[in-house]
């Protein structure tokens, strides 16, 4: 993770937001955690459709492809076109994570994008009360520093 920016898969966003502690494995959970902890720090992301970070400690990942590869190329080219990115896009992490609660989240577009997930239950759930700050990400003095 010291690279000039970090690898995320556009639908790990929408994942990010409702992560709780619960995933494939322990070893699966403590790495999201961890990617998590650092996203917070708000570094450069490069918006991807493919393996990423995350996708690391991920049981599906074979070979740096997903086994569920066009259901989850489905999730990120939606989460992409409705946060108008294409991908490769490179931007502050927080202004992609409020790309997704404006245009996807609060909305309520989450599942019609992505609810065959597996985890879609857990993300119902804590819907209503998705992890971040109560707070406008428009609040922040912020410029949109996107490079391709």
């Amino acid at each position: 993770m010291n690279s000039a920016w970090i690898k995320l898969r556009a639908h790990h966003g929408m994942c990010l937001a409702f992560f709780r502690g619960k995933g494939y494995s322990s070893g699966f959970v403590a790495h999201m955690a961890q990617v998590q902890q650092a996203l917070e720090k708000n570094p450069l992301v490069r918006v991807v459709c493919e393996t990423d970070l995350i996708c690391k400690a991920c049981p599906n990942n074979h070979d740096r492809v997903c086994c569920d590869q066009e259901k989850v190329s489905f999730y990120d080219a939606q989460v992409l076109k409705a946060c108008g990115l294409t991908a490769g896009e490179i931007l502050p992490y927080r202004t992609f994570q409020a790309l997704v609660y404006d245009n996807i989240l609060i909305p309520g577009k989450r599942e019609h994008i992505c609810g065959s997930c597996q985890w879609t239950e857990l993300c119902h759930l804590t819907q209503q009360k998705p992890q971040h700050e109560e707070r406008s990400f428009h609040d922040d003095k912020r410029e949109d520093t996107r490079a391709v």
